[in-house]
């Protein structure tokens, strides 16, 4: 499942222009969702693997609970569909805090790919 699991090592010794350490920040853009990913991409002035986290936070659960509020409306196998989003969601949410917290830069599949070739963070 997982396209690239590495240790990351930062070049701002570990510390973000937040003053916190680098893994605490890389696991608070995950901790609201989507949410937490837009404040620590604001926030966040040079630290690459923060923002690369901030970013794979929004698109990953933004787009997941998009499809959650979409299939909420749908009865019975919308709502089924919309259980199944939901669970998915709370194993990468567990799974993408506990990854960034070793400082593991592990790419969900699809989205990490984009962001690591399409977007400057």
């Amino acid at each position: 499942m997982a396209k690239a699991k590495k240790k990351v090592e930062s070049a701002t010794s570990g510390k973000s222009s937040l003053n916190m350490d680098e893994n605490i920040e890389s696991l608070l853009c995950y901790l609201g969702g989507w949410v937490t990913g837009i404040i620590f991409l604001v926030l966040e002035k040079k630290n690459r693997n923060v923002k690369f986290h901030a970013w794979q936070s929004i698109i990953t659960f933004g787009i997941l609970s998009i499809i959650g509020a979409i299939f909420s409306v749908i009865p019975i196998i919308g709502w089924l569909i919309a259980r199944a989003v939901g669970v998915l969601f709370f194993i990468l949410w567990i799974v993408l805090m506990i990854k960034a917290y070793n400082k593991e830069k592990w790419l969900v599949p699809i989205i990490g790919d984009i962001i690591e070739k399409n977007i400057k963070y």
